[in-house]
């Protein structure tokens, strides 16, 4: 099996029990949903064509997906203009846009593009699953898997279980991105330092605060994100 096979059978299998979940919260499910064979053919399309191979990656660790991003496409960090525009996927049944992305796909660039920077990277989530909570207007807010401690020790089981299944394809463990320098690291550092997953983690900002607090600063962020990932 090609790294591609490993993930896309991984994310098409996730599933996870809705018991425990906080007072209106609920799983995006981005493979069991109306757009579901939309999904299946993003995925398979991009998976197979920058993992199709048996290359050894390190991992980058996101948050979880995001309804505008991961929790709609497939892919973390990717929304279907970038699909489009940086890797040569097109996407004719609907559109999202992601602000994480603009500043990933903008520092792949700079990195050397999406082939060389695929080649040597796998974005991932602390949980592979996202959340969003309804509001009593019916608008939906992405949650993060932290936001609820009590939360966090339910569904912690499946966060090691998901993260160790993923390690067992073959990543380089001696050293392992994390996206956001507060709390993702906080909680990812705890459970590398119970479960050893890598030797090295390293925190990074996360490309929604970038976007949202530090655009004028972004040329400088790429370059920093672009000399410890090279």
């Amino acid at each position: 099996m090609t790294l591609a096979d490993k993930i896309l059978a991984f994310y098409h299998t996730l599933h996870l029990e809705g018991d425990g979940l906080p007072p209106n919260v609920q799983v995006l499910y981005p493979y069991i949903n109306s757009n579901s064979p939309i999904i299946d053919s993003i995925t398979r399309q991009f998976y197979n064509k920058f993992y199709a191979d048996d290359f050894q990656r390190r991992m980058i660790i996101g948050i979880n997906p995001g309804r505008h991003g991961a929790g709609l496409t497939g892919i973390p960090f990717t929304d279907t203009k970038r699909l489009e525009e940086c890797c040569g996927i097109t996407v004719d049944n609907f559109q999202c846009h992601e602000p994480s992305s603009v500043f990933v796909y903008r520092m792949i660039a700079a990195f050397g593009g999406v082939k060389e920077f695929y080649q040597l990277y796998y974005f991932t989530s602390v949980c592979p699953l996202g959340f969003v909570k309804v509001q009593s207007n019916g608008k939906e807010l992405n949650y993060n898997y932290y936001d609820d401690k009590g939360f966090f020790q339910r569904i912690k089981p499946f966060i090691v279980e998901k993260l160790q299944e993923q390690l067992s394809w073959g990543f380089d463990r001696t050293k392992a991105f994390c996206l956001g320098t507060g709390k993702n690291f906080e909680f990812v550092n705890q459970l590398n330092n119970e479960f050893h997953f890598f030797k090295e983690l390293i925190p990074l900002e996360h490309p929604r605060y970038v976007v949202q607090y530090k655009w004028k600063e972004l040329d400088n962020y790429v370059q920093k994100f672009v000399n410890l990932l090279k």
